[in-house]
């Protein structure tokens, strides 16, 4: 890099000798060991057809030289575009380039193709987010996401792990010791920045779409949290973006759970060969959208298969609404003359049958049965459908809001009935109300006064069935998914201005340009696998207002024979939540690596535990670094944050 740092890359290289388009993922999971299995699933398959392919460890992680302090960082950008330009001047290189990669990999090439360098010419982008602070693993409507608290103990082990020696040379220590000395804690920005202002536009590419430079191949599944991003780019920028959201989670197309998986290794080469190598027309006939419409499935923790149907869509524009008023425990054609207010039931316990957020590569953990919930919500439902109804994008909810303290959050929930009385979730989302439509500041609020909201509903197509209902639910928390308020709030709808709205497009029920079959890819893995037991998990609501949730992954390690390398990853979560008066809340973290090779062992430990009460919030959180029996260095951090304080600064 310019200021001397080095990165790390693992290359393959075509047979043929002559300069080739160069394709690029970059990303800071360890190429070495922690993701190496994956790699060896994507590139070899392009290389055999004519590409250079580089997978590149980030500044400060795997077997790269430097520190990385936070996510998306101006250094990061600036490797990334300085690394395509030095790629594509290599004698090697044709002069073209792409750039690919899934969640972290795949925002990056988006930010890579705004005012993208000269040769880049084209990039995939899988479970992606264009706008981190909105669709990201952070915060959900201004709501503060456990997942942050996760995801704050796993990318300090990451970053942490050392560089291999056999990559980097006897200065592997000095390395390692520099990264540890210099560990950053992001978790404590990711909490700070709580509006989604300065710090969340860095990188969001859903405010600067204008500028988007070179094609884009956006992929999603309706599993995952980050699927939002799909249907946006392609309202945003139809000319240059492409979009396909299966039913899958946090995975490569290839490897999608729930499925029907796809072949994304065949689906990528003609991306490249058309946009590389000018070789494939079929391109020119893909739709903007290809998308898996849903249809109900019993509700369940595990999904192999889900039912639907591949759809495609020349446009995202709505062709037309399907809109249903709100009445007392109803929702009807009709709309409501009746000026009542109803209060939403201020229940904690509402969120035990929400499963995971996004489905990020645990087995498990889609959202259970509704009904539960919905008993412990407001509920508005319609009669049984005359004939199927298809939800094709985002749903919106339109209502004047009134609460009596201004930190408050609203989940609101849609859920499909059957006749047998499954509750099965479609689409949900949870809304910070202290702040206004933009997420970028408080609104202004007077007690027990109506406020108009719009509520946005994630983007999803699924067709409500004939003989079906739909239900609206609405609750004031979503524990565990979002963090709770730190007091009791009432909060109240207003029926008189309240409407659910559910948008369609045109579509062919049918693909014009099917998908490739779905193969394995490597034919024969270079690694073994093994698992001391599948992901368990535990759900307990416990007398005297106590409840208690937890998940526990044991390890798993991957080995790689070749080159003698092994890696095992042992995660666990806890939760507890006191929703009596003293309204406490808990979650503890742990992540813990250990990388086994010819020269020795390193292990890394992080554990974190957050609490909130009425005083605020305070982290604690401890890591430490060993090789083989000896301690390297040991990191703690500890923050405390005090409670919003909207209330003086904006109440009448």
């Amino acid at each position: 890099m310019p200021d001397g740092v080095r990165l790390s890359a693992r290359i393959w290289w075509p047979q043929e000798s002559t300069p080739c388009p160069a394709i690029l993922e970059y990303i800071p999971y360890r190429k070495r060991d922690m993701v190496r299995s994956r790699d060896e699933r994507n590139h070899p398959y392009f290389t055999q057809y004519g590409y250079v392919c580089l997978r590149v460890d980030m500044r400060g992680s795997g077997d790269s030289e430097g520190q990385m302090h936070d996510m998306y960082t101006e250094d990061e950008q600036s490797d990334t575009r300085y690394l395509i330009n030095w790629i594509a001047i290599q004698n090697w290189c044709n002069g073209r380039v792409g750039m690919f990669g899934t969640s972290w990999g795949g925002t990056a090439s988006l930010q890579a193709a705004v005012d993208a360098p000269a040769p880049l010419k084209a990039v995939i982008a899988n479970c992606a987010t264009i706008d981190r602070f909105e669709d990201d693993i952070h915060w959900m409507g201004g709501t503060l996401l456990s997942d942050s608290f996760e995801w704050g103990t796993t990318l300090p082990v990451i970053l942490s792990s050392p560089p291999d020696v056999s990559t980097v040379g006897k200065q592997w220590q000095q390395q390692w010791h520099d990264r540890l000395n210099n560990l950053a804690f992001p978790l404590n920005q990711w909490i700070m920045n709580n509006i989604r202002g300065d710090y969340w536009r860095n990188g969001s590419i859903a405010f600067d779409t204008k500028n988007l430079s070179c094609p884009v191949l956006s992929i999603g599944g309706w599993s995952d949290r980050y699927s939002n991003s799909v249907m946006k780019l392609s309202e945003l920028r139809p000319d240059i973006c492409w979009g396909i959201v299966g039913p899958w989670g946090h995975h490569y197309p290839d490897q999608g759970e729930p499925g029907p998986a796809i072949g994304f290794q065949q689906l990528a080469l003609k991306w490249w060969n058309h946009w590389l190598r000018d070789q494939n027309d079929e391109i020119t006939k893909w739709p903007v959208l290809r998308l898996w419409k849903r249809e109900f499935d019993p509700p369940t923790d595990r999904l192999l298969i889900r039912n639907g149907i591949w759809i495609e869509a020349r446009n995202c524009k709505p062709i037309k609404n399907k809109i249903l008023y709100l009445k007392p425990d109803c929702l009807t054609n009709v709309q409501s003359g009746n000026s009542i207010s109803l209060t939403i039931p201020n229940d904690l316990s509402h969120g035990e049958c929400s499963g995971d957020t996004g489905y990020f590569g645990k087995v498990g953990g889609l959202p259970l049965d509704q009904s539960a919930d919905d008993q412990r919500s407001l509920t508005f439902e319609s009669e049984p459908l005359d004939e199927n109804l298809d939800l094709i994008g985002y749903a919106e909810l339109f209502c004047d809001i009134l609460r009596d303290q201004n930190e408050a959050q609203i989940a609101c929930r849609i859920c499909e009935i059957t006749p047998d009385g499954y509750s099965n979730l479609v689409t949900r989302h949870v809304l910070n109300l202290t702040l206004d439509e933009t997420l970028d500041k408080p609104r202004e609020f007077a007690p027990n006064h109506p406020i108009h909201y719009r509520i946005k509903l994630p983007s999803t197509a699924y067709t409500f069935c004939q003989g079906n209902r739909i239900r609206l639910s609405l609750g004031t928390s979503y524990w565990p998914i979002t963090w709770p308020t730190t007091k009791s709030v009432s909060i109240n709808i207003k029926l008189s201005t309240a409407k659910l709205i559910f948008p369609s497009i045109q579509y062919q029920s049918s693909l014009s340009v099917p998908f490739s079959q779905l193969k394995k890819f490597p034919k024969t893995p270079s690694w073994q696998n093994k698992f001391e037991g599948q992901l368990r998990r535990t759900t307990a609501q416990l007398s005297d207002g106590i409840l208690e949730s937890s998940w526990y992954q044991p390890t798993m390690t991957i080995f790689f024979a070749e080159i003698d390398v092994g890696i095992s990853i042992t995660t666990s979560a806890y939760f507890h939540a006191d929703i009596t008066e003293s309204r406490t809340f808990t979650c503890q973290f742990t992540h813990n690596i250990e990388i086994s090779r010819s020269d020795g062992t390193a292990r890394v430990d992080h554990s974190l535990m957050a609490q909130s009460s009425e005083s605020g919030m305070e982290i604690q959180s401890t890591l430490s670094a060993h090789w083989n029996c000896d301690r390297i260095t040991t990191r703690t951090w500890q923050f405390q944050y005090p409670p919003p304080t909207f209330d003086e600064e904006f109440s009448e």
